[in-house]
């Protein structure tokens, strides 16, 4: 998984068409925001959950959580990286 610094959000990008990343301002606890077109939805780490949703339908939220799964270790080491500097 490969992070760009855009605009100062650490993103993962194009996986699967949804971009990930998080806010270089971010605050416990850990999490992930997710969008794609004009949809967001914002998902804590530890443990997995949605914490918001604007515009994904239930297919698109269960693939970012599959996604999310999947590189929920690398994301969170990404993560406390980022935010020890």
């Amino acid at each position: 998984m490969d992070f760009n610094f855009l605009l100062d959000l650490p993103t993962i990008n194009n996986i699967e068409g949804f971009r990930f990343f998080f806010y270089s301002n971010e605050h416990d606890p850990l999490h992930i925001h997710v969008e794609k077109g004009n949809s967001t939805a914002k998902y804590n780490l530890i443990p997995i959950e949605l914490v918001f949703n604007y515009g994904f339908n239930g297919k698109e939220l269960k693939k970012i959580r599959e996604i999310i799964e999947i590189y929920s270790d690398e994301i969170i080491n990404k993560w406390n990286e980022y935010f020890s500097n």
